[in-house]
């Protein structure tokens, strides 16, 4: 793994991390242009707007597990399960791609 694809990693994780546990100026100091997130529930292009929901939303989450997490010198993609208490909605499947 070259350098920069270990900053990358370290980079993702720590988004990752801090918008699970509910820190947003955390998770936005480590977001940048171009951003893209898209799950059943949410489609964005903006780091802002994807995380001005970011409480309500946790609000639901009843668990996360990632499933799969790949890296390149500047891109990453994450896939996972965000588990919620609400039926309706239940389990959904998530990418975050930077």
């Amino acid at each position: 793994m070259t350098r920069a694809t270990t900053t990358t990693r370290a980079t993702v994780r720590a988004y990752h991390q801090a918008r699970f546990r509910g820190d947003i100026p955390a998770a936005v100091r480590t977001l940048a242009e171009p951003f893209h997130f898209q799950s059943p529930l949410l489609t964005s292009d903006s780091p802002h707007h994807h995380l001005s929901g970011l409480d309500a939303f946790l609000g639901i989450v009843s668990g996360v597990d990632l499933i799969s997490e790949l890296y390149g010198e500047s891109e990453a993609i994450l896939l996972y399960d965000v588990h919620t208490s609400v039926s309706a909605i239940g389990t959904q499947r998530t990418t975050t791609t930077s």
